[in-house]
């Protein structure tokens, strides 16, 4: 280890060289209040960016110990100094010359918080993952300006983002306890036989489709009707009140643009905490819920698809249904097996991103069209057996179908943002107004079928490199040479958990995937290694770009990907 004297030697002595020469800097070196890693230097001043941690010793950094004693505190704690180092590295950052030089920067972050590779805390010691273009004019080093970048800027942000005495006390208190009030709530939610709970006061609308901060100009705060209401008391804003969504099969209805959407949008975000000032702080889910949608288009592999879909014509088989070009019926059927064949405890949809002929079937139509002539059973005459059987919640948004109040358990109708709870009135309705469709689901949902997925199926190389991995923002990752296509994987939230995605395909076929184990026991072991060994346990060098995903997103991805193959 050498100090910083010597880096700034270093770098001055390099002033107008090759940029190649940056080479020379990579090691550790001692600062008088922190360490500074170089762990990887980019080639080129237009390549990624190199990489570099900072690390700050429990006397220096001086958090107290009971703002990360838990590990709910401790991820809140961390996810904090992310956006601080964030926000003071986009002040200190200036351009310096050409392509990315200049740059110092952390990964993007949004409004949940995550456990990531960013900030970690090991026993009070902080360390920081950022990125840093080092200066060049051209392809030749600007020394003086890399000098005063890591010598002058990176302490800069230490000092100001990174010790507690910089920090705002009151803020930092206030982030790790909604965070751990958050976690509370969630594992409050079976106790209360519960699998969803929207706290009144909550803000649900966003900004905009493309900017999820809350929408601040004639948001209607969330309100509970009162048949639903239930409380919770908190460890540390104490008692919170709000709409409990039991478990069962509940609809939301109501007219156009009256909050359906934006009701069920935050229920689905709800598997993961937001930060103080979201909206929906105490907007809580199950965490096995699961948003399912229509897909046209995508691939799916070896899929039990016949509880839905059954009967093709050539008496083609749909027990281990594949496809490159799946229908929105098809890719529906597909996309609720897979959930549950993950261990999804409640399904998530909106009518309007699913496909009718899938959902519904009207008497009309049974006329019309024999059973014997139409393969889809439709998700009414199995979204009872799925919670009878399986003991599988479903949330549904449907403005478009009276029929499904005949198999509604809750009916929670939404007028200008305000719900309303009108079970008996729908079930009133229902009884009024008889469908007189014929049930088709049979006298049980079918089976869940688990596959054994085999390894030669995931190759995430391309050319000479074993592993080449890209993460195209939260919809898009290229591993090795297919694309695997998740914009329709709605509860992805961040880039970073794409990029801790594609490379936990490459951990799961390198240590469990076989052809013998199924999907389900792959997913077991590699969530139950990040548990244990934290998200570092996926690649052999730190990164400080991966943040913390679910099961359900993983097995996702490896359903997307065009070569998989099972036994």
């Amino acid at each position: 280890m050498t100090d910083q004297n010597q880096l700034r030697s270093r770098l001055l002595d390099l002033d107008n060289r090759s940029y190649k020469a940056y080479k020379g800097i990579q090691g550790r070196y001692e600062f008088d209040d922190f360490s500074l890693s170089i762990d990887r230097v980019q080639g080129d001043p237009f390549a990624a960016p190199s990489q570099l941690r900072v690390f700050v010793p429990p006397e220096i950094a001086q958090f107290p110990p009971q703002l990360y004693q838990s590990p709910s505190r401790r991820v809140a704690l961390e996810d904090y100094l992310t956006r601080q180092f964030s926000q003071v590295a986009r002040k200190l950052s200036e351009r310096r010359g050409t392509g990315k030089s200049g740059t110092i920067a952390i990964a993007r972050v949004g409004q949940e918080i995550l456990s990531r590779t960013t900030v970690l805390l090991h026993d009070g010691e902080v360390e920081a993952r950022f990125t840093v273009g080092l200066p060049a004019r051209g392809r030749s080093i600007l020394g003086r300006q890399a000098a005063t970048m890591l010598c002058e800027v990176i302490p800069e942000i230490v000092e100001t983002a990174l010790l507690f005495e910089a920090l705002d006390a009151d803020k930092i208190q206030t982030w790790v306890e909604t965070n751990e009030d958050a976690d509370f709530l969630r594992s409050e939610l079976k106790k209360q036989n519960l699998v969803a709970f929207v706290a009144n006061n909550a803000i649900l609308p966003r900004k905009s489709g493309v900017d999820d901060r809350p929408l601040a100009a004639n948001a209607v705060p969330f309100q509970s009707p009162p048949e639903l209401e239930v409380s919770f008391t908190c460890p540390n804003g104490g008692k919170i009140t709000g709409m409990g969504i039991p478990p069962g099969v509940t609809l939301i209805v109501g007219g156009g643009y009256h909050g359906k959407s934006t009701l069920l949008r935050g229920i689905e975000v709800g598997v993961y905490n937001h930060i103080p000032g979201d909206g929906r702080e105490f907007v809580i889910t199950n965490p096995d819920a699961v948003k399912i949608r229509a897909e046209d288009g995508r691939s799916i592999v070896g899929t039990n698809i016949s509880p839905f879909i059954n009967h093709l014509p050539q008496n083609r088989s749909t027990e281990k249904f594949s496809t490159t070009n799946a229908s929105g019926s098809t890719s529906q059927a597909a996309n609720i097996i897979e959930a549950l064949e993950a261990g999804a405890q409640v399904l998530l949809l909106d009518e309007d991103t699913s496909a009718t002929n899938f959902m519904i079937r009207d008497r009309r139509m049974q006329q019309l069209i024999a059973k014997e002539k139409e393969p889809i059973t439709p998700f009414i005459d199995k979204i009872p057996q799925l919670y009878s059987e399986y003991g599988v919640s479903t949330i549904l948004v449907m403005g478009g179908s009276g029929d499904y109040f005949d198999v509604a358990d809750t009916v929670i109708a939404l007028d200008n943002f305000s719900p309303y709870e009108v079970t008996a009135k729908a079930k009133e309705i229902a009884e009024q107004y008889k469908s007189d469709r014929a049930p088709e689901g049979g006298s049980s949902f079918g089976d869940i079928t688990p596959r054994i997925p085999k390894p030669d199926g995931i190759d995430p190389s391309q050319g000479k490199k074993a592993v080449k991995l890209k993460v195209r923002d939260v919809d898009e990752v290229r591993f090795g040479g297919e694309d695997i296509d998740l914009s329709a994987v709605e509860q992805i939230v961040d880039p970073n958990q794409l990029r801790a995605i594609a490379s936990a395909l490459v951990y799961a076929k390198t240590a469990y995937i076989d052809s013998k184990r199924p999907l389900p026991d792959i997913l077991d072991r590699v969530m139950a290694d990040i548990t244990a060994q934290g998200l570092d346990v996926l690649s052999r060098y730190p990164e400080g770009n991966f943040a913390q995903f679910r099961r359900f997103e993983l097995a996702a991805a490896l359903n997307r990907l065009r070569t998989l193959d099972v036994v």
